[in-house]
């Protein structure tokens, strides 16, 4: 018998003695019933007349609105609250504002795995509602309660935080993480659930969801920057906190007002343990050698996977040291080994990981990004805050000029959506004008714009402090309007359609099936780690710039800083990435995913 013959025994002999669950699609229900595997939330298969589609969208696009309104209300102007109430220093508020963000970012990986592995995004999002909702109910607390807040600066004698009050403000703070980091991998995917991949005009229309789901937490965001922050500066950081911590119940209110109409997917179990029995299983046959007909590698002959709702993928040629996790030999036979997933692998299981693999460099380029980011809640709000902030008799809050980062986002969207995806669909012929990636190349470009224009903000308002002789001078604010800052802020809006909308669609797109929530949290991950690393950016900066006694780059007084040098570091760096991220672009290769 030669090898192929041989092979092909094998596969047939462990297909009939193979005892794992399958999920065959039921004959006369393609139409009546999605063919993605959903169910409603009953368990029984959705009916597509009934479930699902944008029927259903309005409840979720509502939670993430309210939710996001909630979060911005906190986020936004945090650096104030830090610097005005909790009195700390601009380089040390600026790395709790990025050590926290990080960490809203960093917790969405443990909601992925409950949602992917045993919850479902339906309960995953429902149970960490909640604790956020406490979260933020402890954190009004704390700033409103007289008793949990240093006294006020006498002269320029600012008291810090005791003990006692740092732990309830910052147990609040990370409450509030850990409940993000439930809902945030999950919505995103839970939304676009709602849409049947098998069904040709549900797919066509995902992509458009991104782009409003992007929206909604912009509309959110846009209140926040607005009449939050003015609440928060004006009336005081009790209602300032209480309002976002009201549109927090809202939004759980929403999410579950649209519970008859949803399309939930079933767990399909532990992505992270599926991961490592690919591993495992391909160190374990490290000696065996890769058949060349790829039909001999193992793989259910049943239209779906044994991953429960989750489709087949087909078999690529990179990354062969993991084939051999899919190797069958006679020790598989003889043993039953093919019931041992840590000995043996299907196809679809294996390619999973070399997804995660090829998917892995175009994910790091996100990290940088965010970190360029997340500038816009530290480090612009700091330079506003030394300008000149009135309308007549009327302040601006500096963190208030987020509302045009906002608006350039509630701009492009409509723009992106209705005139630049049809364009772009004449000359590629793509359903969704250009790929994921080409959008996020472009955001990677706008978003070095972006920090070029900072700089040059900065250079002309260091220039007025020389001239003026305001360098000593802590008080005056710079005469020169705040609404320099604007081009900024709208740069970084435009990048943000470009590149996280892109993000947010590639990771669901490419993602296997049973894995889009961990997905997502990774999508998310790069966030968090752009906060850190700008948090590790402004220490290592603050440490080299100030050895010698000298005031450093970002000094608590920025008039004898060198904050413009901090910016043009963070376009040279978004530079060296978007040139990485080019190279890895050519060498990527898309899924295949198939039903059988």
């Amino acid at each position: 018998m030669d090898v192929n013959a041989e092979q092909s025994s094998r596969v047939n002999l462990l297909e009939n003695q193979d005892d794992q669950p399958l999920l065959p699609l039921e004959e006369g229900q393609e139409g009546e019933h999605t063919g993605d595997g959903s169910v409603d939330i009953h368990g029984r298969p959705s009916v597509r007349q009934n479930t699902g589609n944008w029927r259903a969208c309005p409840f979720v696009l509502g939670n993430e609105c309210c939710e996001r309104l909630a979060y911005y209300g906190i986020n936004i102007n945090l650096v104030t609250y830090l610097i005005t109430k909790l009195h700390e220093g601009n380089a040390d508020a600026a790395k709790t504002v990025n050590n926290w963000s990080g960490t809203c970012y960093l917790t969405p990986l443990l909601g992925a795995v409950l949602a992917d592995a045993y919850w479902g995004r339906y309960w995953t999002i429902a149970v960490f509602s909640t604790i956020y909702f406490i979260g933020m109910a402890t954190l009004t607390i704390s700033a409103t309660v007289s008793a949990l807040q240093p006294p006020s600066c006498t002269d320029s004698v600012c008291p810090k935080a005791t003990t006692l009050e740092y732990a309830v403000f910052f147990l609040g703070l990370y409450l509030m993480a850990l409940g993000t980091g439930g809902i945030k991998p999950c919505v995103s995917s839970f939304g676009a659930d709602q849409f049947d991949d098998t069904n040709p005009t549900e797919r066509k229309k995902k992509g458009s969801f991104f782009n409003w789901f992007y929206f909604s937490i912009n509309v959110g965001a846009l209140v926040s920057s607005s009449v939050i922050v003015w609440v928060q500066d004006n009336v005081g950081w009790g209602w300032g906190f209480a309002i976002p911590t009201i549109f927090m119940g809202l939004a759980i209110i929403s999410f579950f007002s649209g519970t008859p109409l949803y399309r939930l997917q079933k767990p399909g179990g532990s992505p992270l343990t599926r991961l490592c029995q690919v591993i495992v299983a391909s160190l374990r046959k490290l000696q065996k050698e890769v058949p060349q007909d790829s039909s001999m590698l193992y793989e259910v002959q049943d239209k779906r996977s044994v991953i429960q709702g989750s489709r087949k993928i087909e078999h690529t040629n990179d990354l062969k040291c993991l084939d051999k996790a899919a190797i069958i030999t006679d020790d598989d036979i003889q043993d039953s080994g093919f019931s041992n997933a840590w000995k043996l692998c299907t196809v679809t299981q294996v390619e999973e990981l070399k997804i995660l693999v090829r998917m892995f460099p175009i994910w790091v380029s996100g990290i940088v990004f965010s970190a360029v980011y997340a500038q816009m809640s530290t480090m612009f709000i700091e330079q506003g805050m030394t300008m000149d902030t009135s309308i007549g008799s009327f302040k601006i809050p500096a963190a208030s000029l987020s509302i045009f980062d906002i608006l350039s986002v509630m701009i492009w969207v409509p723009v992106y959506d209705r005139i630049i995806v049809p364009i772009a669909r004449k000359y590629t012929g793509k359903e969704r004008g250009l790929t994921e990636l080409q959008r996020m190349g472009i955001g990677l470009v706008i978003s070095i714009i972006s920090m070029t224009a900072a700089a040059l903000v900065e250079i002309k308002r260091l220039d007025i402090v020389r001239t003026l002789d305001l360098v000593h001078d802590t008080v005056t604010p710079v005469p020169m309007t705040i609404f320099w800052q604007v081009p900024q802020y709208f740069l970084i809006g435009a990048a943000e359609i470009f590149f996280f909308i892109g993000q947010l669609e590639f990771f669901y797109d490419q993602s296997p099936d049973a894995m889009r929530s961990l997905c997502s949290a990774l999508y998310l991950l790069t966030t968090s780690l752009g906060s850190y690393l700008s948090t590790l950016i402004v220490t290592i900066v603050t440490s080299i710039t100030t050895k010698g006694g000298k005031q450093g780059w970002i000094p608590d007084n920025l008039n004898e800083g060198h904050l413009d040098y901090y910016f043009w570091l963070l376009a040279s760096l978004s530079f060296l990435n978007l040139l990485i991220y080019i190279a890895c672009v050519r060498r990527y290769q898309y899924k295949k995913a198939n039903w059988g």
